[in-house]
C-alpha cells in the first residue's frame, strides 16, 4: 500500500471513528428517552422515531464525505434516500398506528441493514468491520422481526426502540477497533 492510500485510509478511519463513537452516545441517549414514552403512540414519540432515521442521514452524509478518498460513497447515497423515505413514512405512519410504524421501522431496518453489511464489507481492509457485519446482518433480521411484530394482537413499540441499543454497541466495538487503523498502523 503507498503512503499516499495509506494515509487517505487511516484518515477515513479516524473520521469513521469519530462517527460511530457519535452514533453510538446518540442510540443510547435516543433510546433511552424513546422508551420514556413508547407506551403510546403520540406526537412526541412520533417525532423521536422520525429522528432516529434523520440522524441516520446525517451519518451517511458525513460518511460518505469521509469516504471519497478510500472508494466509492454511492452506497452510503441509497442510504441517505432510504433514511429520508422511512422518516418521511414514518411521519405519516404515525397517525395511522403501532402496526403502521412497525412496518415502516421494519422495512427501513431490512434495506438499511442491507446497505450497512455491504458497506462494511468494502470496508473489510480498513479493519474494524466485522461489528458493522454482524451488525448489518442483524438489522436485516430485527427488521423483519418488526414488520411481523406489526400483525400482534398488542404490538409494542418499544421492540423498535430497543433496535437501537444493540446498533450502539456495534458502533462502540466497530470505533475501538478502527483506533489503530485511524493511528496510521
Amino acid at each position: 500500500m503507498t503512503i499516499l492510500a495509506a494515509s487517505g485510509l487511516s484518515t477515513t478511519a479516524a473520521a469513521l471513528r469519530r462517527l460511530y463513537f457519535t452514533r453510538a452516545a446518540f442510540a443510547l441517549v435516543w433510546a433511552g428517552v424513546t422508551f420514556t414514552v413508547a407506551d403510546d403512540l403520540t406526537a412526541l414519540t412520533t417525532t423521536l422515531l422520525v429522528i432516529y432515521p434523520l440522524v441516520d442521514v446525517a451519518a451517511a452524509v458525513i460518511d460518505a464525505r469521509a469516504s471519497r478518498s478510500t472508494g466509492s460513497p454511492v452506497l452510503l447515497y441509497v442510504n441517505v434516500a432510504v433514511s429520508l423515505l422511512a422518516a418521511f413514512g414514518l411521519a405519516f405512519a404515525g397517525s395511522s398506528g403501532i402496526s403502521a410504524v412497525l412496518r415502516v421501522w421494519g422495512a427501513w431496518a431490512v434495506v438499511a441493514g442491507l446497505v450497512q453489511l455491504f458497506v462494511a464489507v468494502t470496508r473489510r481492509k480498513m479493519g474494524g468491520q466485522w461489528p458493522m457485519i454482524i451488525s448489518g446482518g442483524l438489522s436485516v433480521l430485527a427488521g423483519l422481526s418488526f414488520v411481523a411484530a406489526a400483525s400482534a394482537t398488542d404490538p409494542k413499540l418499544t421492540t423498535a426502540v430497543a433496535y437501537a441499543i444493540p446498533g450502539a454497541i456495534f458502533f462502540l466495538i466497530a470505533a475501538t477497533r478502527l483506533g489503530r487503523t485511524a493511528k496510521g498502523n
